[in-house]
């Protein structure tokens, strides 16, 4: 009654004269720009309709290998040996300068200084500081364009990771991956134009959970959400053929369900009907792709020995990194990795040792694989966490252990490829490692930059929702110049 009740409603004289005039107004501008455009039925045209690129791009997709947690950056790539000759000595008043503290170590009597227990060393013609904890990403930092002076607004995971992923500190925002789909379209028709890989570290296995959230479409399209991918028979849940169901009459099936729902959208114009009829059609293409994409048998040896053993272990970081290399051939638009565990707050050398070993290897081999099938020169990889750790440790200080707190104001990432500089190192922090000395990188500054490398101008890139056009920098950041090749 509710669905009648809307068509009765939608059908009055108002709505029948819009409807009508639009449909003539759009077919006569359409045959005066370009007389057999509106029948060309050209499948290559972005669906959403948008002028996308805007100029030439230096990226065609991205793998985005986001280090859940807050990854020390004191551990692994920010070497700062004043902290080891200051080990115990209160942080200075003069550094900290009053910033704020979470709730986990504000009410410490001290903030005593520690340096890491793992030796640094430079490595490469760039000579750049790699840990002894990235043996293997030691070897490929000429290829990777670090930023050592990221900064973001929030201190608690929930918002700060939300941040990274969406522009904004309030859940409901379309993800990075989302915008990207929705702006740009797909590449490969038979794939998600956005797919998700999760993993688990053992550095701590049971840190901070993820949300479906961060690689959903917010106020964008259901058909732009992240498609997540597991580790299970089903890589993707709900694409298998009902028992007792051939593909013929799976066939039939959909078509008869498309039929009715575009009754349905030509009387209510709901545009997620259309979505809806999309997906269905999606899923039905990737029952085909999504099992010959997921398929790692076929990979010779050497390659999963360049990506370790953990590469044969579905789930695992490695495995998942070989799965956005095979989507990167197969034209996957945007490729999101989560990889959970770099919540070091207490017994960080034991655990973070775990979790570096985790994804060291096949982040390199990642880097190098593309580069050996040229596929790195339009692919842009991003490395990095939702924000960096104190320079002092949060709890006891003994001689071998100690844990840090999270820290917004300064911490690095890296990326590779896509347009970026190679054996690049951008910005830098003080001799404490707690506050930037030169070149700040917002978040929105990254995002901006993204989305520059993949043609498009996020000043100009918007939606309307609510009476408001959003963008996923919101009202700030800027392209940084100085990272581009």
């Amino acid at each position: 009654m509710e669905e009648l009740s809307k068509h009765f409603i939608n059908n009055n004289r108002r709505h029948f004269l819009k409807k009508v005039g639009l449909g003539i107004g759009g077919l006569a501008a359409a045959s005066l720009l370009d007389p057999f455009s509106s029948l060309s039925g050209n499948s290559n045209l972005n669906p959403t309709g948008l002028n996308l690129p805007h100029f030439a791009p230096k990226a065609k997709r991205v793998i985005y290998l986001f280090q859940s947690g807050g990854p020390s950056q004191l551990e692994l790539f920010d070497y700062k040996p004043l902290l080891n000759k200051m080990r115990g000595q209160d942080l200075p008043d003069s550094v900290r300068q009053g910033q704020r503290l979470t709730g986990m170590t504000s009410g410490q009597e001290s903030f005593p200084l520690v340096g890491s227990n793992f030796k640094f060393n430079q490595y490469g013609e760039s000579r750049a500081w790699v840990s002894s904890l990235m043996p293997y990403t030691a070897k490929v930092v000429d290829e990777l364009c670090f930023i050592k002076s990221m900064h973001t607004e929030a201190i608690n995971h929930d918002p700060a990771i939300t941040f990274f992923q969406t522009g904004s500190q309030q859940p409901g925002r379309p993800s990075i991956g989302s915008w990207m789909s929705y702006g740009l379209g797909s590449l490969n028709e038979n794939l998600p134009t956005f797919s998700v890989l999760l993993s688990r570290g053992t550095g701590r296995p049971f840190s901070q959970p993820l949300y479906s959230r961060l690689w959903g479409n917010g106020f964008l399209s259901s058909l732009h959400q992240g498609v997540q991918f597991r580790s299970g028979k089903d890589p993707v849940l709900y694409l298998k053929d009902p028992d007792g169901m051939s593909r013929s009459q799976r066939r039939a099936m959909l078509d008869h369900i498309s039929e009715l729902n575009q009754k349905q959208e030509a009387q209510f114009g709901d545009p997620e009907i259309n979505s809806r009829i999309a997906q269905y059609e999606m899923a039905y293409r990737m029952q085909t792709s999504v099992p010959e994409t997921m398929n790692i048998e076929e990979e010779p040896d050497h390659i999963i020995q360049m990506y370790g053993a953990d590469a044969m272990v579905p789930g695992t970081y490695a495995a998942n990194c070989l799965l956005a290399r095979r989507m990167a051939e197969r034209d996957v638009r945007f490729i999101q990795l989560y990889h959970m565990g770099w919540d070091q707050h207490f017994d960080l050398p034991s655990q973070i040792e775990k979790q570096a070993k985790d994804i060291d290897q096949a982040t390199a081999a990642l880097i190098m694989d593309l580069k050996q099938r040229g596929l790195l020169e339009d692919t842009l990889v991003v490395w990095g966490g939702e924000f960096g750790r104190t320079n002092y440790s949060q709890g006891t200080l003994t001689d071998m252990n100690y844990g840090r707190d999270h820290h917004p104001k300064c911490f690095t990432m890296f990326m590779a490829g896509g347009g970026v500089k190679p054996g690049f190192t951008y910005g830098e922090t003080d001799d404490f490692g707690y506050n930037i000395a030169k070149d700040p990188m917002h978040v929105h500054d990254l995002q901006a930059t993204i989305m520059h490398l993949m043609g498009v101008d996020h000043t100009k890139f918007t939606h309307k929702h609510q009476g408001r056009r959003f963008r996923l920098t919101d009202v700030s950041g800027h392209v940084v110049n100085d990272i581009l090749s």
